[in-house]
């Protein structure tokens, strides 16, 4: 345990996180202090309860976007937003305890590629209307519709353009000892007061720990509650496990996928009931605190607990934070979102893939961020049974009044239409059929191939059949008859020919 290096890596993580959880939680509609709120207690809990010793959690621009969804869809109710967000922890802590975080990877990448470039693209186009001074739209078709009519506040824009550039432009040197973006809220905070600028800022937030409160249930908005935590509650693991990944490369070590899972399940449950933002394991604030030293629990919790002196000490001095240097902070949060990975291989990229991909961000850009992931795993899905469909393999071997059918690939609801319709066209006294080959066989397949053989059975035709027994195959022992089923191609073909 290296003490030194957990308390530098979580009080600079704590830096990091302080302007971007302030910039989260005005950008989700429910003020600066929900986002210190879910940064102090999901960082503490997840912490504790988290399978990652060294990840830092927080609000995050994915999860915040969602979360500005939620808001809206529910009108700022917050009794039920809480309810939401308590959902959503505890769906991820079912998810740690029944060990379903491994099928979370399952989800295509192109689907996950297309999602985060679309909240990259939200997170921009949110941000554009109050750093010229304009309010916060409600969506993406609201900021673009608004764009030519914002009356631009030249205070405001001068702002928000010296904040990005000196969040792009300082030094490594600099940055490494205070992060830009905290520099550029320091910096513009106090230009703004001194000279009195007449600028949007923060306002007053309490400077007091949050209160519990208890969540009520609308049974009207059932569907919506239970729809948004789950989507929450799959995109904060995905986010998580992600993040656990980058933790593992770094210090080489191996973290416990379900006990993060029940760790970001917990953290996100307490500060649902204290009104926080939800959020997920951060890979920025993780990566430095690993770098910086951080190596156990201790990391996160320092983390935590110098965002709650923030918030008890310093809480009147963050009411001054002019709204557009956040903004800057978040547009600069929106293009670190982008998958440059698959961005710069588009003109490689398998075609299938990049169509999935782009009708994700689409969806999620100009639709709905629920519908565009569950198009988008839709697609993906249908695409993936193209491609293995045409993989599968009919091979036919004739001697005299015997054939031999080899099936090769998967034998599924995919293929099966294409296997049914080889076997249609055989008109050997004798056939058999090989499927020993085959690495799965699933209900569509074992039905398909059963009415093919019951058919060339009434039409006189003998079958066998060559098979094994991982593939389970035995109803068609009542079809073919039990000495006509074989584990070896040779012995079939002997006691066909006798």
């Amino acid at each position: 345990m290296n003490i030194r290096g957990d308390i530098a890596g979580g009080l600079t993580a704590g830096v990091i996180a302080l302007p971007l959880c302030l910039a989260f939680g005005i950008a989700s509609g429910l003020g600066a202090v929900a986002g210190l709120y879910g940064a102090i207690l999901l960082s503490f809990f997840a912490t504790i309860f988290g399978g990652t010793k060294t990840q830092i959690s927080g609000p995050t621009g994915p999860m915040t976007v969602v979360t500005a969804s939620v808001v809206v869809a529910l009108g700022g109710d917050m009794s039920l937003l809480i309810m939401v967000f308590v959902l959503a922890g505890f769906f991820q802590i079912l998810l740690g305890v029944f060990k379903i975080g491994r099928f979370v990877r399952f989800i295509p990448y192109p689907v996950i590629s297309g999602f985060m470039n679309g909240v990259g693209v939200i997170i921009i186009l949110l941000q554009i209307s109050p750093l010229l001074g304009g309010s916060n739209p409600n969506g993406t078709i609201e900021a673009l519709m608004a764009l030519p009519s914002i009356d631009i506040n030249s205070q405001s824009l001068m702002l928000g353009a010296l904040a990005l550039i000196v969040i792009y432009l300082t030094p490594k040197k600099i940055s490494a000892i205070v992060p830009s973006p905290l520099l550029a809220l320091i910096l513009f905070s106090l230009l703004s007061y001194f000279l009195n600028l007449d600028v949007k800022t923060i306002g007053l937030i309490p400077s007091s720990l949050p209160t519990f409160i208890i969540p009520q249930i609308s049974y009207a908005h059932i569907t919506i509650i239970l729809t948004y935590s789950l989507v929450l509650a799959t995109l904060g693991s995905i986010d998580s496990l992600l993040t656990s990944l980058v933790a593992d490369s770094l210090t080489k070590t191996k973290h416990s996928s379900n006990r993060e899972l029940i760790g970001q399940g917990i953290g996100n449950m307490m500060a649902g009931f204290f009104g926080g933002l939800v959020g997920a394991g951060a890979t920025m604030r993780t990566v430095t605190n690993i770098k910086l030293g951080g190596n156990s629990r201790l990391s996160g919790v320092t983390s935590s607990v110098f965002l709650a002196l923030v918030l008890l000490s310093f809480s009147d001095l963050v009411s001054y934070v002019p709204i557009p240097v956040l903004s800057a902070i978040l547009i600069k949060v929106g293009f670190d979102i982008f998958d440059y990975r698959l961005l710069k291989e588009l003109k490689t990229a398998p075609k299938c893939d990049l169509s999935v991909m782009i009708l994700v961000f689409l969806l999620t850009v100009f639709v709905d961020l629920i519908f565009a992931v569950g198009v988008g795993v839709l697609v993906a899905s249908l695409v993936l049974v193209y491609q293995v469909n045409k993989v599968v393999k009919v091979d036919y071997q004739k001697d005299e009044d015997l054939t031999i059918v080899s099936i090769y690939g998967a034998f599924f609801f995919g293929s099966s239409s294409k296997i049914a319709n080889a076997l249609n066209h055989l008109a050997s006294k004798k056939t058999i059929i090989n499927i020993k080959e085959m690495p799965f066989v699933d209900l569509s397949g074992i039905y398909a191939l059963e009415d093919e053989i019951d058919m060339q059975l009434k039409n006189g035709y003998d079958i066998y059949i060559v098979t094994n027994k991982d593939q389970n195959l035995y109803s068609l022992i009542n079809l073919v008859g039990k000495d006509r089923i074989f584990d070896c191609l040779n012995d079939a073909i002997k006691t066909a020919k006798s």
